[in-house]
């Protein structure tokens, strides 16, 4: 039926009918759902206060304003169904055995520890794998994710489990769910002395959302106040009752501290394992799976740590992970091995994709490299809409409250940048969650993995964006061009740290006592060592002045992997001296800390008191 709309011009008018669309849709892709001119749609668009052109990718609220407009309802298809029509273009089933019952064969159970944050989850994967992963986090924080495999003996067997490590903080919840849905079953820590907690609670709802069993590790048993006895009975009010107390959950008190118990949780996670699943998969079929976590690095290029979940992943196998792809060009195990296959359950690091991609993308290794190719731009092409239609001037946060206040911003723009997908996804998506009333909008407009760049600072300078480095810096001129154009970057190792500052600045409340002040950069060019103090970097000031007795961080591939360093000592040929100048060479000695190589990059700054405003 036609009806008049807006200045004369004929538009179809529907009866209520469905219209699919992909996200991020433009009025063309609408216009030719009702075979409608899509000039006339921009004119509607206008009509209702809109300006939008006919290509431009609009947002889902954009779309359904202008279908309740001409009597239409519009049904945004879900990344995940949009992913599997695009798959079955391609004539590929995913998430699918191949074969029979004849084909499958028992895998090793997938075991994500999940718990509260500082309940003992790091230091029972470190029990498990008798190493010490706690010393690389920020903060005592698990900021990454990983998987791992270990081999125990039950009844006389040897029988493999894999290990997800998921971070327990309160802004990995995304990740963590996400990692609830990958598994088999979970291990929930709670520490003995403290009880459930809020995240225990959140924890054992992500596990009983994706339907897996749960053994409860009750940890710390070896402290004063602790009462494993508590700990169940604060359990069963959430439905997991002790197999003591006639329930169905496996219970079992250990101190990951001490090593106590430990072969006797691995034993429960199998019994449960066997008792409750049916794990096998066709280990004959083209390898499928998941993406656990993903870096950049220098050396290797995209590293990504894929969980095979059903099919065997080889060495030459070509494979589209998200919107990356590449020929697998080596993989290693959790130790570092090179191994040459990789069967359902099995965690490796793959080298060789195209790109980084997101923590929690599937992966499926296909026939040709045209496919794959096909396959991963389409489904950039499909994200890059997405975020255009999200999208809509440049402010610090010190100046975020003046310039609300004055009415000249609605909306925080954000860039990201991290040293890992699942970090960077981590923090967008608590900082999107952050409560600050009507008065502003956060905004992220780019999110990526590894050091900020140049094509950083111009997006941010034409988008008045504050960019955020967690655990990397500006690399190369990017630092120069960010304090010429007056960007504002934030650098941050620990998450909360960057949560609480970006909501004190929405809040009008950032108002810090001191600032942190770049006095100089040091290129070191060669390593000396030394029986006495240790190693000393020769080194070319290249910006700036390095004094002694001041602050430093060690940067190296764009990464901060150093801070809280001192100049103890700074030496121009024989003399000690008090600083030296760009431009000039000179000998840095940092103290105690030796763990230094040639091209990393001293920075060194001072922390200056800042009047309060």
């Amino acid at each position: 039926m036609q009806a008049p709309s807006v200045g004369g011009v004929m538009l179809p008018r529907g009866n209520g009918e469905s219209i699919r669309l992909s996200r991020g849709a433009s009025l063309t892709d609408f216009a030719e759902k009702i075979n409608a001119n899509p000039a006339s749609l921009v004119a509607v668009m206008m009509n209702l206060g809109e300006m939008v052109t006919a290509t431009q990718s609009v947002s889902d609220e954009t779309l359904q304003l202008l279908a309740g407009e001409m009597n239409y309802t519009v049904q945004i298809v879900s990344p995940e169904e949009e992913d599997r029509e695009l798959l079955e273009s391609f004539d590929i089933e995913f998430g699918e055995d191949e074969g029979g019952e004849e084909d499958l064969v028992v895998r090793p159970p997938v075991v994500t520890v999940m718990g509260h944050v500082d309940h003992g989850k790091t230091r029972l994967l470190d029990a498990i794998r008798k190493t010490n992963v706690i010393a690389g986090e920020a903060g005592g924080i698990t900021q990454h994710i990983g998987a791992y495999q270990v081999a125990t003996e039950v009844n006389e067997e040897e029988r493999k489990i894999t290990f997800i490590d998921t971070p327990g903080h309160e802004a990995f919840t995304a990740m963590r769910a996400r990692g609830a849905k990958s598994t088999d079953i979970a291990i929930l820590v709670v520490a003995a002395n403290d009880g459930v907690m809020p995240q225990t609670v959140e924890a054992l709802n992500h596990a009983k959302a994706a339907d897996v069993p749960i053994v409860v590790a009750v940890n710390k048993i070896d402290v004063e106040g602790a009462d494993p006895t508590k700990v169940r009975g604060q359990l069963t009010e959430y439905g997991l009752v002790a197999e003591e107390y006639g329930g169905d959950t496996m219970f079992v008190d250990i101190s990951a501290k001490q090593g106590l118990h430990i072969d006797s949780l691995l034993e429960a996670v199998v019994l449960t394992a066997d008792a409750s699943l049916d794990l096998r998969a066709n280990p004959n079929q083209d390898a499928q799976g998941i993406s656990i976590e993903s870096r950049l690095d220098r050396g290797r290029g995209a590293v990504s740590t894929v969980l095979v979940q059903r099919g065997t992943l080889r060495v030459g196998d070509t494979m589209v992970v998200g919107d990356a792809y590449g020929r697998v060009r080596a993989m290693l195990d959790d130790n570092g091995n090179n191994v040459a296959e990789a069967g359902p359950s099995t965690p490796v690091q793959v080298l060789g994709l195209t790109n980084v991609p997101g923590a929690g993308d599937n992966f499926l290794v296909v026939d040709e490299d045209r496919t794959a190719r096909q396959i991963a731009e389409k489904r950039a092409a499909r994200e890059r809409n997405a975020a255009f239609a999200k999208r809509t001037r440049r402010v610090s946060l010190e100046d975020l409250d003046k310039v609300l206040k004055a009415g000249e911003v609605q909306q925080l723009n954000l860039i990201i940048k991290g040293d890992a997908s699942g970090s960077v996804e981590a923090l967008e998506s608590s900082l999107l969650q952050l409560d600050v009333g009507e008065e502003v909008d956060i905004r992220v407009l780019h999110r990526g993995v590894g050091a900020v760049t140049e094509s950083d600072i111009d997006l941010a300078m034409g988008s008045d964006a504050i960019v955020i480095g967690f655990n990397v810096r500006a690399a190369g001129r990017a630092a120069q061009m960010a304090e010429r154009e007056g960007v504002d970057v934030r650098y941050y190792s620990v998450i909360y740290q960057a949560i609480e500052e970006i909501e004190a600045a929405l809040k009008g409340m950032l108002k810090p006592e001191y600032e942190e002040v770049e006095l100089g950069t040091a290129e070191i060019r060669e390593v000396f060592k030394s029986s006495k103090l240790g190693n000393i970097a020769g080194v070319l000031i290249r910006s700036g002045e390095v004094k002694r007795n001041t602050k430093a961080r060690l940067i190296r591939d764009g990464k901060v992997v150093a801070e809280n360093l001192n100049i103890e000592g700074l030496r121009r040929f024989k003399d000690d001296v008090t600083e030296i100048r760009e431009g000039f060479e000179g000998g840095i000695n940092l103290g105690n800390f030796n763990d230094i190589k040639v091209d990393d990059v001293i920075a060194t700054y001072e922390m200056r008191e800042k009047p309060r405003v």
